[in-house]
C-alpha cells in the first residue's frame, strides 16, 4: 500500500474507514494499540502514563435545524470546548447541542470510544482547537476502541475542511497546574 511508510505500526487495528483516510489524505503517525476498556481518555492516559495535553477526544456538535448538520471538533483532554459562544460563532449558529451517541455512532460509523475526525464523513466540517496545535504530536482515536493513532497536528490539515479555531480553553485545574 502506497502509505505503509508514513503510518507506523499495524494498519489493520485501524477502522476502515480510519485506514482509508489516512491513506487517501496521506497522513503520517504512528499507530498504538489500546486495550477496549481503556480507551476512553481518562482511563487511557492513566493506564499508557500519556499527559491529557497529548491525547485528543473528537466531539460531534449538532446544528439544531432541518435537516440536521454537524461540525466535528477536536480538543486536548486538558480542555473543555466552549459550544454556546466560540463554537457557535465558528459554525456561524447560534442553537447547537453536543450530538448523542447514537448519532454520533450513526453519522460516523465508527465505535463510541474510538471516534475519531480522520474517516469522518467528508461534508463534515472540522474544527480543530488551537491548542492542539501547540504540541509536537498528538493522540486520536482509531475509529475503535483498540487503536489510536499519534502524530504531528499539522497532519490533521491535510482533512478536508478541517481549519483551527479557538474553540476550547484549558480546565481550571491544569491551567493552575502550570
Amino acid at each position: 500500500m502506497r502509505f505503509a511508510y508514513q503510518m507506523k505500526g499495524d494498519l489493520h487495528i485501524l477502522h476502515p474507514l480510519v485506514q482509508q483516510a489516512v491513506a487517501r489524505h496521506s497522513i503520517a503517525g504512528e499507530i498504538l494499540a489500546c486495550r477496549p476498556e481503556w480507551a476512553d481518555t481518562a482511563e487511557f492516559c492513566a493506564n499508557y502514563s500519556i499527559p491529557p495535553d497529548e491525547a485528543c477526544n473528537t466531539i460531534l456538535i449538532a446544528l439544531k435545524k432541518t435537516p440536521r448538520e454537524y461540525v466535528a471538533c477536536l480538543v486536548r483532554a486538558d480542555s473543555r470546548l466552549d459550544v454556546n459562544h466560540r463554537v457557535s460563532k465558528e459554525a456561524g449558529f447560534k442553537r447547537l447541542s453536543f450530538a448523542a451517541s447514537e448519532e454520533t455512532a450513526g453519522l460516523s460509523n465508527m465505535e463510541i470510544g474510538g471516534v475519531t475526525l480522520i474517516g469522518l464523513p467528508e461534508s463534515v466540517p472540522i474544527l480543530i482547537d488551537a491548542l492542539v496545535m501547540t504540541k509536537a504530536s498528538v493522540i486520536v482515536g482509531g475509529g475503535n476502541r483498540t487503536s489510536k493513532i499519534r502524530l504531528p497536528p499539522s497532519e490533521l490539515m491535510k482533512l478536508p475542511g478541517a481549519r483551527v479555531a479557538k474553540i476550547a480553553q484549558r480546565t481550571e485545574t491544569t491551567a493552575s497546574e502550570s
